[in-house]
């Protein structure tokens, strides 16, 4: 791999060379990202410390905080750098390492949006049956499966992305370093690795959406067939939280890459980046608590605990 490449660092372009929108640009991924790290971070620790929110559900959905938290912590800080003192180099290294955790931990998140998806469906239409289908066992295969997945394909997307020869230009067109934009740079040829992105990314989001609407699709099914409104409120309220979060990383995730390459613009690439990359992570928090009962119950808890600890007594 190092022998046939002569180029040892990139040139990130960013977002924008215009000076004035550098600060407020700055100011904003800073409130984006401080709210990621809080949101992801205390929904973690909110759902280790309060017992009842020890269910499979929680369980994935602590894991999902994780890994928002994670890849965007892979992008962020770099942008936020770029923005601030115009660092836009990144090292040959530090930009393979970038993109393999930024690739993994999107496809982790893949295939957890997955393994919520057959959870609800259990809880939905086999709710007799759900603690014995959804043992800590099943549950940890599932999260352990989508760690493996994401690892495995960032793995091969490296191989395949810094085994070809950067001789030419490095400046990379995107504000990180992902994969088509630093493949496109490469002066030998790409179709074979190009062929291997579509092949593998096309699997790896149409095995998990595929998983995902048929366990909604059965869900539909066991909704129009309940005779109570309380059912029916308990079924929807029970999906709604991960069906907002679906809708979300699905729908940037199908613009972004299944339109044709003529419709592609550089300028609209960046901003469904940014929204993928660094706004997704911060919303996935912000709809699980606001939509959910039991998580807004266990934060109160949580508050209470500290003031009562703090002396705040009232």
């Amino acid at each position: 791999m190092g022998n046939n490449t002569e180029v040892t660092e990139f040139i990130l372009l960013g977002l924008t060379n215009a000076p004035e929108l550098q600060i407020p640009l700055f100011i904003m991924f800073t409130l984006i990202y401080l709210i990621t790290l809080a949101g992801n971070l205390g929904m973690v620790v909110l759902i280790l410390l309060d017992s009842r929110l020890h269910t499979p559900m929680y369980f994935f959905l602590s894991n999902l905080s994780l890994v928002d938290f994670g890849y965007s912590t892979a992008v962020t800080p770099k942008v936020m750098a770029g923005l601030l003192i115009r660092d836009q180099v990144i090292s040959y290294n530090a930009c393979a390492a970038q993109m393999f955790f930024f690739v993994a931990l999107a496809t982790v998140e893949n295939f957890l949006l997955a393994s919520m998806a057959y959870d609800r469906y259990t809880a939905v239409c086999k709710p007799l049956h759900y603690t014995t289908t959804m043992t800590t066992s099943v549950c940890a295969h599932l999260a352990i499966g989508s760690y493996l997945c994401g690892f495995l394909n960032a793995s091969i997307h490296i191989h395949d992305t810094f085994s070809l020869s950067f001789c030419m230009s490095n400046l990379v067109h995107h504000f990180f370093c992902d994969v088509p934009v630093v493949m496109a740079l490469s002066c030998s040829d790409r179709y074979v690795s190009e062929l291997v992105l579509v092949v593998v990314a096309s699997f790896n989001i149409f095995f998990a959406l595929l998983i995902i609407l048929i366990s909604y699709l059965f869900i539909f099914i066991t909704i129009l067939k309940m005779h109570t409104a309380d059912g029916y409120q308990k079924a929807l309220s029970t999906c709604a939280s991960h069906l907002t979060a679906v809708s979300i990383f699905y729908g940037t995730v199908i613009f972004m890459y299944l339109q044709p390459n003529s419709s592609h613009s550089m300028d609209t690439d960046k901003i469904v980046s940014v929204f993928y990359s660094m706004v997704i992570p911060m919303l996935n928090p912000l709809v699980y608590s606001l939509r959910n009962k039991e998580v807004k119950n266990a934060f109160k808890k949580v508050v209470e605990k500290a003031k009562l600890s703090a002396g705040f007594t009232s």
